[in-house]
């Protein structure tokens, strides 16, 4: 028996207890003989790895013996067999301690331990888009990845202004809406639809197809692909223009990815459809007819998102663009409020945001200065708001 009741004696209590032993049988000691050293030679041979229940006892099953229990504390070792009901004190020998094993180079092993911020392919913890530059994050086979973007029109900033319209969320709503289908795991298509541009509403249609070169996982930083889409107006109808892009992203640690998305959008201003026109001014302005903006664009989006948690993402994104830039053309005006020349006013796109995860849904509560969300358009500011003025709007992607 062992004495004194401890800590030790009042798990050997609760031992007797779970089995269903009468407690008497503790305090009776062991009612069997036993061969001590056949009974060390038994905890010799078991591989059932010790558990520790207090920093000084530790507890191991026998799995060849069912109902055998041995437990080692204050140099102690006892085994308890709930069977016979039997308590016993066995000789203690313990192991010497393993050396720790080293590489030849000298240093230390490390182990090689899962992380919470590890994923398999298919399962990158950030979006098809940050805010809106998109990413090369991958489609899997037969899935279904829907998409919702929401982007509301008064700027946050001055609080004093928008906090009367609750931060700007009673102001007017800009809704786009996809849907992204994996063919293969490599080969996917998209179907896009965003109701604004900029001279009122387009109702574009975007129509697309992208390929992947790489994946990202937790053995592999860098993700890669390839994107061609054709924007039409007017429910695709009308006025296309032609975009091809890249999508490149990093893994910069555990916790930091970078992004790099640049694009060339052809006919962006096809038409001259973002051309001032002569008889939108009185008296007309004949000047209009000679000023001409870019027809093809570039884009070069940039962006991180940064790992809080597992779960939950800080975004931060900026695009700046070359050739064609949407934005507002403004009248040039001289003597006698005549128009003598026109300029374009255009901002980048900019915005940060913070994206929550669960399970196969994302949301993301956004803060940039443009509504629009197609690939051509996404990179200015429809607004033309500058980067620190950004309205407020969120992200919902789900995939089935």
């Amino acid at each position: 028996m062992v004495a004194p009741l401890s800590r030790f004696g009042l798990f050997v209590f609760l031992v007797f207890v779970f089995f269903g032993c009468p407690v008497d049988s503790f305090s009776q000691g062991s009612t069997q003989p036993s061969d001590k050293t056949e009974n060390l030679d038994k905890t010799k041979k078991m591989d059932v790895p010790w558990t520790a229940v207090q920093d000084d006892m530790r507890v191991k099953f026998d799995e060849s013996t069912p109902g055998i229990v041995y437990v080692e504390t204050n140099g102690e070792r006892i085994r308890i067999d709930t069977t016979k009901k039997s308590v016993e004190r066995l000789a203690y020998a313990p192991k010497p301690e393993v050396a720790e094993e080293k590489p030849a180079n000298g240093a230390p092993a490390v182990a090689q331990e899962e992380s919470a911020y590890d994923f398999d392919k298919g399962d990158e913890p950030y979006d098809y888009r940050l805010i809106n530059v998109p990413t090369p994050k991958s489609v899997p086979k037969g899935s279904w990845n829907i998409g919702f973007t929401h982007r509301f029109t008064q700027p946050v900033h001055p609080l004093s202004e928008s906090g009367k319209n609750l931060i700007g969320l009673d102001s007017f709503g800009v809704a786009s809406f996809g849907v992204t289908y994996g063919i293969t795991d490599k080969l996917s298509v998209t179907a896009y639809r965003s109701p604004l541009c900029q001279r009122g509403l387009c109702r574009t249609i975007e129509v697309g197809v992208a390929y992947s070169f790489l994946e990202q996982d937790k053995e592999s930083r860098w993700a890669l692909s390839a994107y061609g889409s054709m924007e039409g107006n007017e429910n695709f109808t009308q006025e296309y223009t032609y975009n091809l892009q890249a999508r490149l992203s990093f893994r910069a640690s555990k916790r930091i990815y970078l992004f790099f998305s640049p694009a060339v959008h052809l006919n962006s201003n096809g038409q001259g459809r973002f051309d001032p026109r002569a008889n939108e001014f009185f008296p007309p302005a004949t000047v209009a007819n000679s000023f001409h903006l870019p027809t093809n664009g570039a884009s070069y989006g940039f962006g991180t998102s940064v790992l809080i948690t597992p779960n939950l993402l800080a975004l931060f994104e900026f695009t700046p663009r070359t050739g064609f830039m949407l934005g507002s053309v403004l009248p040039v005006r001289g003597p006698g409020f005549t128009v003598t020349g026109f300029r374009n006013v255009s901002e980048p796109e900019s915005g940060f945001g913070i994206q929550r995860n669960i399970g196969k849904h994302s949301f993301s509560l956004t803060f940039t200065n443009t509504q629009t969300t197609t690939t051509s358009r996404y990179n200015s500011s429809n607004l033309v708001y500058p980067p620190q003025r950004f309205v407020i709007g969120f992200n919902l992607a789900r995939r089935f």
